[in-house]
């Protein structure tokens, strides 16, 4: 009996384990659901003998099946076959926000301010496609192009007066776009994407999202980073709020910049960028006209009455040729008790190339909106603008024009910054359209300082605190732009902001 159950042990005991290891294979193989047809225990199944190429297939095949009828509990959220990563981002912003006014002496209202509670929501997803392209959609609160925030108990409906009336706020495309980097030397972007160029707010908006085409080319000598840069952003299409045939309005930009890396705690960049346009198109009011920039001073009252009274253009974008050049220099230094840190020093210079004959034909379209304020001829200058601060933060995050803890760009527990700066936008030096809206109010003949900052309490909450002053530059001119926080005022003597930010960042 002894010798019959040895027997039946070692006769048995093979059996059990060839079955076994066939059952842990299969298994194995069907979930790993690989390319290849099979994993490497299969395999080696197949080249002992234990199974056939073709009773491999048919077994994979029914358990492959078997996993797709599993209980919906067990389900997996599953990408689909094109997306190689996916992350989901964004933020939730909070702000109290005061903005006040000191219209021109005799104006009426002399002065104007606006107090309110605001909120703002920023969600997206972004990651990597196969061969070398990329992906991103971004959703955001609010349809104004240079603000995503909404504002608390607003009433969107007219003769509304239901608290918390939800009219007024909606849900825009922020951001989707496909980018494709077949080389590491060169990239391109089509769609609406997030600021490409190496800019500053002081020529754009940073909550701009550009509409269009972009290119990307980089190379490196030693410690240098080249780059050369080239947008051909769709400005507006005339044809969705005029008569059709009308061609679209494009802002064309060619940037060439270099990044000098001193040391691993130190360096230089500058990048200068060309701006001209195409298709402005015609009409007696908005693009299609003549920007003047004046306001309705002969009658006294501030206020022109919207930006497109015929004879005070407030969005004219004829006679631009700008050149900006934006510049930092970073470098680190130690902080004492506040560890290591880091510095800026930046600044920003435009120069509009048709800055007379932009102040020219502002006269042309209007003299007695000049003469009333003692202009009896076009305004001479005025097609400058310029920008110069310092920063300084904690050392670790990225630092740029539109980037920081200021900007809400990076999250990281202690992380703090600092920055400041003074800035000076004449009234024909620029397109008005797209200057920051905050500060200062997205108008020109403005100059003032701006200050913030900003503090990390954990790796996603971080309070920002900012304050801006501007005054008017010239006197006999108005302050040209259209901005849909403070609309109308023109001309503005003085300008104050003070926003409050408590900010969740994803």
């Amino acid at each position: 009996m002894n010798n019959l159950k040895l027997k039946n042990k070692t006769t048995i005991a093979p059996a059990l384990t060839t079955g076994t290891l066939i059952l842990m294979a299969l298994a194995s193989a069907a979930r790993a659901q690989t390319q290849t047809p099979y994993d490497p225990l299969v395999n080696a199944l197949i080249k002992k003998g234990i199974l056939s190429q073709a009773e491999a297939r048919q077994v994979v095949a029914e358990m492959s099946a078997e996993q797709t009828n599993t209980p919906a509990t067990d389900a997996r959220f599953k990408l689909p076959d094109s997306i190689k990563a996916m992350q989901l981002f964004g933020d939730v912003r909070l702000r109290y926000e005061y903005r006040g006014v000191d219209n021109a002496p005799g104006a009426n209202p002399d002065t104007f301010y606006r107090e309110r509670f605001r909120y703002a929501l920023r969600i997206g997803v972004r990651g990597d496609l196969y061969d070398q392209f990329s992906y991103g959609l971004r959703l955001e609160t609010a349809t104004n192009p240079r603000s995503p925030w909404d504002t608390f108990g607003s009433n969107g409906t007219a003769g509304s007066v239901t608290p918390s009336d939800k009219s007024g706020s909606g849900i825009g495309i922020g951001q989707v776009f496909i980018n494709w980097h077949p080389e590491t030397w060169y990239e391109m972007t089509l769609g609406r994407m997030a600021m490409p160029l190496y800019t500053t707010p002081m020529v754009w908006d940073s909550d701009i999202n550009p509409e269009g085409a972009f290119e990307k080319f980089k190379y490196t000598v030693d410690q240098v980073d080249l780059f050369a840069d080239f947008g051909q952003f769709d400005y507006q299409d005339p044809s969705s709020a005029a008569a059709i045939p009308a061609s679209d309005i494009f802002v064309l930009t060619w940037q060439l910049g270099a990044k000098v890396n001193v040391s691993d705690d130190m360096s230089f960049k500058a990048a200068p960028i060309l701006y001209t346009y195409t298709g402005q198109g015609t009409g007696s009011t908005g693009l299609g006209s003549n920007f003047v920039g004046q306001g309705d001073a002969g009658l006294n009252v501030g206020v022109p009455g919207g930006s497109n009274v015929t004879g005070y253009n407030e969005e004219g974008i004829n006679k631009l040729l700008v050149l900006e050049t934006p510049a930092e220099y970073d470098f680190k230094f130690p902080g004492g008790g506040l560890g290591e840190l880091q510095g800026r020093l930046f600044g920003d210079f435009t120069y509009n190339f048709q800055g007379e004959s932009r102040a020219r034909e502002a006269y042309d379209a209007n003299p007695g909106a000049f003469t009333v304020t003692g202009l009896h001829g076009p305004a001479e200058g005025q097609d400058k603008g310029y920008q110069v601060g310092f920063g300084v933060g904690s050392a670790g995050p990225v630092y740029a024009p539109m980037q920081g803890v200021v900007y809400g760009s990076t999250a990281k527990k202690g992380a703090w910054e600092a920055r400041a700066y003074w800035q000076h936008v004449e009234q024909y030096a620029q397109d008005v359209n797209l200057l920051d809206s905050d500060f200062f109010e997205g108008r020109g003949n403005l100059q003032g300082i701006y200050t913030a900052f900003a503090y990390s309490w954990t790796d996603a909450i971080m309070t920002t605190v900012r304050y801006g002053y501007a005054s008017r530059i010239d006197r006999q001119l108005g302050t040209g732009g259209n901005n849909l926080d403070l609309p109308g005022l023109n001309p503005v003597n003085n300008y104050n902001v003070v926003q409050l930010d408590l900010t969740w960042k994803f």
